[in-house]
């Protein structure tokens, strides 16, 4: 009886995960301008009730904190880093 073994590179050669939609997210609202809805949604295909929840729930669970000001173009949100604790 021959048993088939499936081969597993070790953990140092695979590859890394490919970057997630709320890793997108991240990095559109950590760039020093910020990010318009228009921009995230562009960047993540979600909707905006869907974005909205991510900052809210997501974001604050990996410890970001995501900032909104009213600019000239519209509405700006921003993570300034992580926070402490």
């Amino acid at each position: 009886m021959s048993s088939q073994l499936k081969f597993k590179p070790p953990a140092e050669t695979r590859a890394a995960p490919p970057p997630t939609k709320l890793d997108a997210l991240i990095a559109l609202l950590q760039r020093p301008e910020g990010a318009t809805m228009p921009a995230m949604i562009a960047a993540t295909g979600w909707q905006a009730h869907s974005i909205r929840g991510a900052m809210a729930g997501a974001l604050r669970k990996k410890g970001h904190a995501a900032t909104s000001e009213k600019a000239e173009g519209g509405r700006v949100w921003r993570i300034a880093g992580k926070d402490a604790g």
